[in-house]
């Protein structure tokens, strides 16, 4: 992994004790930014097929302000350092994982930031314990029913070669190409550009050509697991039925079922963290080529949350992983949220 993965001397493990993934390892780290005792707790909940490191923008951005803060970043089971996945897993196992984690370290005052699967993974963490979170913030991601309208998952980005269909073209042990090149270069570009940047990633995955320490070897390098691989593809196959709940068979656990797990969440967030509950502060980031990143789907999140409304940030030039580029404006709304500006 390359030298900045976490800070030195963050790095964390944690073993599971309950659940599916009990036995099973966990990396996440945990720093004190600051000399003085933290006035934040930033906890950052990673989707598909990213890890822990998609976020190093944002945890540089902060480590140089220097203002009293905990950061906690996770890496799921089957990305990352964290161990590899032996069944297909999807959000609301996730969300038990790190419900144990948040318990373990006894988290409050959580400012939580999320992106893509992480939302539900983030959001379902705290279905029992609500309180706990104070901010939110939150970039290309959804827990409501993904609308119709516009990009879908079923439609984007090529509509003869959606997203949902990837899984089913490409090989488990040519996956990490696709994971190396969504996370890196899925910007706002033509069907034949995507289409042959997807393949010269198919090929430097396969002959693990990516350079050394770069971010794409992260990507490629924790999809070298073909159990990883089957899990994250797993994600993709959902995203259809996104923000719906569904269900499926795993080979090794049988029938999956999330649908309590979202409508749960439909009821928690604008019960609990609206104006008419707690009233925590958010703030949204989103990139616009993206299905996650539409009107449609903000409109949905600042419905639920309207004090969202003069914190949300949409970048036409930018697609699905925002976090890739906007680090330093995400940073600096976590600290307005948390009054540390």
């Amino acid at each position: 992994m390359p030298e900045d993965y976490s800070p030195p001397g963050a790095g964390r493990w944690y073993t599971l004790t309950e659940g599916l993934d009990a036995g099973k390892t966990l990396f996440y780290y945990d720093i004190h930014v600051g000399d003085e005792p933290p006035q934040a707790t930033v906890l950052f909940v990673h989707g598909n097929p990213e890890c822990s490191y998609t976020y190093r923008h944002v945890r540089d951005a902060l480590l140089a302000s220097d203002l009293p803060m905990r950061l906690i970043a996770i890496d799921h089971i089957g990305f990352g350092l964290s161990d590899q996945a032996t069944f297909e897993m999807v959000d609301f196992h996730h969300a038990q994982n790190l419900r144990e984690l948040v318990r373990h370290l006894d988290l409050t005052d959580i400012t939580l930031v999320i992106h893509d699967w992480g939302g539900p993974i983030g959001v379902g963490t705290f279905l029992e314990e609500p309180e706990r979170v104070s901010n939110l913030l939150l970039m290309n991601t959804a827990v409501f029913p993904m609308p119709a309208e516009g990009y879908t998952y079923a439609n984007w980005p090529i509509p003869w070669l959606p997203w949902c269909r990837t899984p089913r073209v490409v090989p488990d042990r040519l996956w990490g190409g696709v994971a190396a090149y969504v996370v890196s270069k899925a910007e706002p570009q033509s069907a034949t550009s995507f289409l042959l940047g997807v393949g010269r990633y198919l090929v430097k995955h396969g002959l693990d050509r990516f350079e050394a320490n770069s971010p794409e070897a992260v990507w490629s390098g924790q999809m070298q697991s073909i159990a990883n691989a089957r899990s994250s593809k797993r994600n993709v196959l959902q995203t259809p039925v996104w923000g719906h709940g569904y269900r499926y068979h795993d080979p090794q656990h049988g029938e999956q079922d999330n649908h309590e797990f979202y409508r749960r969440m439909h009821q928690m967030v604008p019960q609990q963290w609206g104006p008419t509950g707690r009233n925590i502060g958010v703030a949204g980031y989103f990139g616009a080529w993206d299905p996650c990143g539409k009107r449609e789907v903000i409109r949905q999140w600042q419905d639920a949350l309207p004090q969202m409304v003069g914190r949300t940030y949409e970048y036409p030039d930018h697609g699905h992983f925002i976090e890739e580029y906007k680090g330093r404006e995400m940073a600096d709304s976590i600290l307005a949220l948390n009054g540390l500006q």
